[in-house]
């Protein structure tokens, strides 16, 4: 594959390279097992001496190939698919932290993942510290501790919006010697490839607008091969220790760049299994070869509703890195100059109460727990994703209890703000 190609033929050529004869289209290798010639063929991919494909669980060439194209996508040098955002999440971290260690998280996070940090992984002995993404330099390194692994933010925050300081936080995880894990999935790399700002790994809840049609469920982590696990030794043994599970191997001195995703293919995903099905992964490279298009629409209907929105005399607030007043603006325009996403939060004079009510007034705006698809759908996150948090969580996470999020989709912006006008007016 040319590195030189451009986003929108990456979107297209990438991943699958077929040989003579072999299918244009990449194929859905439906098939648990693989078979071999010899006991020894077989012997040599369990001691990972050889590349290949033994059991699906552990790695399928369907998904490779789309894991492919999403590492040429974000620039990476390697990556893998897990069976959704949430695993890919987990295994990020997991694969650098066990029981006792400790990251640091922005706490402008997507509500589920707020839980898998701080309630589940904690039952694992894994700690977490939630910062102020916007908070100070001094502040935000206050958070670390001897025993801290990474620093973990998203690009875009679900669904507070919170456009993050990547080169800032990239520097602050360096200068602690850990790497910085970024959750790409509202910004995609159609709009910001954040291993250019010093980011070390990527995550992406491929459900949403990679998938782009709310038909499969996934995740994915691409690693840049930028950060030098051994320059840190000490603080990452499941790196540059024997791994006695695998013959004593240690991944960083057998894989070099490419350790971080041998050791979570080899590793996690052999005795935790979260790997996506072959089919799903099949429809995910349908709905990125045409991720370039997409993306585009949502960023401009987005623009031209948060625009409405704000003049509407019934809104108490808008939400929109888009819009030149916003806080986060000037962060948008270095970091995703060509857009941020599709999806836009804002509440209703009245409170949360009327917020409701409004929501079950639209038509075309479908009620549902999905966003950033091609169709446009609402949710009220206080209500629904978020719903396990305390209000004192919600504030801290920038979730106010009357804050709508509103995913727009590819539809025509004028039926979209029709669907608004109708409902606001019945409230």
């Amino acid at each position: 594959m040319n590195k030189n190609y451009k986003p929108e033929t990456v979107c297209i050529q990438a991943g699958w390279e077929p040989k003579k004869g072999e299918p244009r289209v990449l194929p859905i290798y439906q098939s648990t097992t693989f078979k071999y010639e010899n006991s020894d063929q077989m012997g040599r991919l369990f001691d990972l001496e050889d590349a290949g494909y033994f059991y699906t669980r552990l790695q399928n060439p369907t998904n490779d190939a789309v894991a492919a194209k999403i590492t040429a996508l974000e620039g990476g040098i390697a990556g893998m698919l897990t069976s959704s955002g949430q695993a890919a999440n987990f295994y990020a971290v997991f694969n650098i932290c066990e029981a006792g260690d400790h990251f640091v998280c922005s706490n402008s996070l997507y509500g589920g993942t707020f839980n898998l940090f701080g309630t589940t992984m904690k039952k694992q002995g894994i700690s977490c510290t939630f910062v102020n993404p916007d908070a100070s330099d001094e502040e935000i390194e206050a958070a670390f501790q001897p025993n801290t692994k990474a620093l973990f933010a998203e690009t875009i925050s679900n669904p507070s919006l919170v456009v993050l300081d990547i080169e800032r936080f990239a520097n602050i995880a360096h200068r602690h010697g850990v790497p910085l894990i970024i959750d790409n999935t509202f910004a995609t790399p159609i709009n910001c490839r954040p291993f250019e700002w010093g980011a070390d790994i990527v995550t992406h809840s491929t459900t949403k607008y990679m998938d782009g049609h709310a038909m499969s469920v996934g995740g994915a982590i691409i690693d840049s091969g930028n950060f030098d696990w051994m320059a840190h030794k000490e603080k990452f043994p499941g790196l540059t220790e024997p791994d006695e599970s695998y013959h004593g191997i240690i991944y960083a001195q057998k894989f070099g760049k490419m350790a971080y995703i041998q050791k979570a293919t080899a590793q996690l995903m052999r005795d935790l299994g979260s790997i996506q099905s072959p089919q799903n992964s099949f429809l995910l490279n349908v709905g990125l070869e045409t991720l370039h298009l997409r993306v585009p629409r949502h960023c401009e209907n987005a623009m031209k509703v948060a625009e409405f929105l704000e003049s509407n005399e019934k809104v108490a607030w808008v939400n929109y890195a888009g819009l030149s007043n916003n806080k986060y603006h000037k962060l948008a325009e270095k970091y995703m100059p060509n857009g941020t996403c599709g999806v836009i939060s804002f509440g209703l004079k009245g409170g949360r109460d009327v917020s409701v009510k409004f929501m079950d007034k639209l038509e075309l705006a479908a009620i549902v727990t999905h966003v950033a698809d091609a169709r446009t759908c609402v949710l009220h996150p206080a209500s629904h994703t978020h719903r396990q948090m305390t209000d004192e969580q919600l504030l801290e996470a920038g979730v106010a209890p009357d804050l709508i999020r509103f995913s727009v989709g590819i539809e025509n912006a004028a039926d979209i703000i029709a669907d608004l006008k109708q409902a606001l007016s019945a409230v």
